[in-house]
């Protein structure tokens, strides 16, 4: 492959049992094949994501004495900001070249047994940051959900299979600024190779192109041509689950060429992920002589403590 699949969310949600089906299909192939999807008609509303864009500007805008008063450092960084340089890529040395802020999530308390979370940070220079940060937090829930449900039903299981086992989950939404490069950067880049920890990770939008894909050829291909899409991939936490029959695949956000050095990125990933006890015990129907079970058990709790570790933002 050499460019992602684009779908149609709406073919999903359409009473036509032909769409709906060619939907899962099309999604599902695309996971085992590639990894990523780009999706239109997504339920995201546009002036909700730009509002969300201006307000994270104005954050990363500010001066570094009043960015770490939100810094996350002891709490491994699940809320408020992360300083430049500070998370790297599995398996890499050089920090990347970005610092973001995380918002968490906003449990619903008609949970019986709600899972206990750090706060979310306050940022009390932006009127609204918290706002906007929250309304597009709770859609990309739910078009994950959506997802989610495709990718069940792709998988054999119940429609609803993930429903409770995402309901207040430790999902992570996560705004990134990539400042302007002014020296040179020798191996650091924006974002090193690396494969996201969650079941899957939806991405809104992006102020500058970098994201690259890397294909079964190995070759790393370019993300491009989704204005008005989301992006989809599947994290190790679900290639886990599917004992590796769906892709958790490896990206990375390069550096511009150096006569664009100076523009900045920004851009907005949901991680979505399951609540702390949900096992990630490979799927029996995943399970064969043909495709062995590759992992052993775990909890997700247990597993993102782990990776958290590995990239740096937990010390052992």
């Amino acid at each position: 492959m050499y460019h992602i699949p684009k779908l149609d969310l709406s073919d999903f949600l359409s009473e036509q049992h032909e769409l709906k089906s060619k939907f899962i299909d099309q999604l599902g192939n695309a996971y085992q094949e590639i990894g990523f999807v780009a999706i239109r008609n997504h339920g995201i509303p546009k002036e909700d994501l730009k509002n969300l864009y201006q307000a994270v500007q104005d954050f990363f805008h500010l001066p570094e004495e009043i960015k770490i008063k939100y810094d996350d450092t002891l709490g491994g960084g699940q809320r408020g900001y992360t300083c430049f340089g500070k998370e790297h890529a599995k398996d890499r040395n050089a920090g990347d070249l970005k610092e973001f802020w995380h918002f968490g999530q906003y449990i619903d308390h008609t949970d019986a047994h709600p899972p206990t979370y750090p706060p979310n940070k306050t940022v009390d220079e932006i009127p609204d940051f918290n706002e906007f940060g929250e309304k597009i937090y709770k859609h990309l829930e739910n078009t994950g959900m959506i997802m989610l449900r495709a990718i069940a039903l792709y998988l054999g299981l119940d429609e609803n299979y993930f429903d409770r086992r995402v309901f207040n989950g430790n999902s992570i939404l996560r705004a990134i600024h990539y400042p302007p490069i002014t020296q040179d950067p020798k191996d650091a880049i924006r974002a090193g190779e690396h494969e996201d920890i969650n079941l899957i990770t939806l991405l809104v939008g992006a102020s500058a192109d970098g994201l690259e894909v890397l294909n079964k050829k190995g070759e790393f291909i370019p993300v491009t041509e989704v204005e008005d899409h989301i992006v989809v991939n599947v994290g190790d936490m679900l290639q886990r689950l599917t004992n590796d029959k769906l892709k958790s695949t490896t990206h990375r956000v390069v550096n511009p060429s150096p006569e664009k050095w100076h523009e900045p990125r920004f851009s907005i990933p949901f991680f979505l992920h399951p609540r702390p006890e949900t096992r990630l015990d490979c799927l029996e129907s995943c399970i064969s002589a043909e495709n062995p079970k590759m992992y052993e058990d775990c909890s997700a709790n247990e597993f993102l403590i782990e990776r958290l570790t590995e990239i740096g933002l937990i010390k052992k």
